[in-house]
């Protein structure tokens, strides 16, 4: 094992329910193997500016149900140029630091990618509300995401119904799908606007034009943000169609709350083994869920290779919209 005796962890890019969970972990795990644990807040422009604080067992206590981040989160173009990272590898030194856990998406692996590569022992937990992170069934943060968009779909299903409206429901998800998909599917959403899927405007008015010739008074597209907005499809209906739409945009909301039970039990196991990887002398690497099992991946894996959506889940929703 390597020698360790100091850490640091952070939280960076978009806060995801979950991260609380991980840093709780991380710090629990960390002190119960013997080693001193720093809290960087701000991310890597909290790590630039030396914003540190001392994590205990008892300063992580009461926070595993608590949505965001306790370290809170930024971004920072600094780091990003060569000169900062240069700096930030003085700063780590300063604070003595054996190794760092980072928690959050792609961009965060990034950086967390280049100070491995100027020598510093790094491990990443995958935490975003858009599972787009490859390596990992689940990333920290979706599944609470799903469900807090979905409990707002079925309410507004309810007045969709009791009015005979069409609703469009505008969701997170800027390049990637899933969260978008999992909410149409589990809400049974007449149809469902995907990044990953080219829009077809004449497909969507014939599945709409049949439902009501199927006596179906009410419907729901789910539309995911990076697609369009939920206005612009709105009136893309009304110009081609003359269907009148609700608009409802979630917008924030999906990203707060507390974590569902499986994305505290995920956060939890992750920080862990992530702690286990550190010592175990794993450098550059981000962990993963895959069947269940906890397993470690390069941190290119997160920004190299894109994480399909699954073809089952796309063909299903589509056999059960009619």
């Amino acid at each position: 094992m390597t020698e360790m005796k100091r850490i640091g962890v952070l939280t960076s890019g978009g806060d995801a329910p979950g991260m609380n969970a991980a840093i709780r972990a991380v710090t629990r795990c960390a002190i119960y193997k013997g080693l001193e644990v720093i809290g960087i807040r701000r991310g890597f422009e909290g790590l630039l500016e030396g914003d540190v604080i001392p994590l205990t067992s008892r300063s992580v206590g009461g926070i595993i149900h608590r949505g965001g981040t306790v370290l809170r989160t930024a971004r920072s173009e600094r780091f990003k140029k060569p000169e900062g990272q240069v700096e930030a590898l003085d700063r780590l030194r300063e604070l003595d630091l054996d190794g760092l856990i980072l928690i959050g998406g792609e961009g965060t692996f990034k950086g967390a990618w280049a100070l491995h590569q100027r020598g510093i022992p790094v491990v990443g937990i995958p935490c975003t509300i858009d599972n787009d992170i490859e390596g990992t069934d689940m990333t920290i943060g979706f599944d609470t995401a799903v469900n807090t968009a979905l409990d707002a779909v079925r309410k507004l299903r309810d007045t969709a119904s009791s009015h005979d409206r069409l609703f469009i429901i505008e969701v997170m998800g800027r390049r990637c799908g899933f969260l978008a998909a999992q909410v149409a599917l589990a809400s049974g959403a007449e149809y469902v606007l995907l990044p990953e899927m080219p829009f077809d405007l004449d497909h969507l008015c014939k599945k709409l034009h049949y439902a009501r010739r199927q006596g179906k008074t009410h419907s729901l597209i789910i539309v995911a943000e990076g697609v369009m907005g939920a206005q612009d499809l709105a009136a893309k209906l009304k110009d081609t169609a003359g269907y009148e739409a609700r608009v409802t945009v979630l917008g924030h909301i999906q990203r707060g709350g507390s974590p569902t039970a499986f994305d505290a039990t995920l956060a939890s196991r992750m920080g862990a083994h992530a702690v286990k990887a550190l010592l175990e002398g794993e450098s550059g690497i981000m962990i993963g869920s895959l069947c269940g099992q906890m397993v470690t991946h390069p941190l290119p894996v997160a920004w190299e290779e894109k994480k399909p959506l699954s073809d089952e889940v796309l063909s299903l929703m589509e056999m059960l919209s009619i």
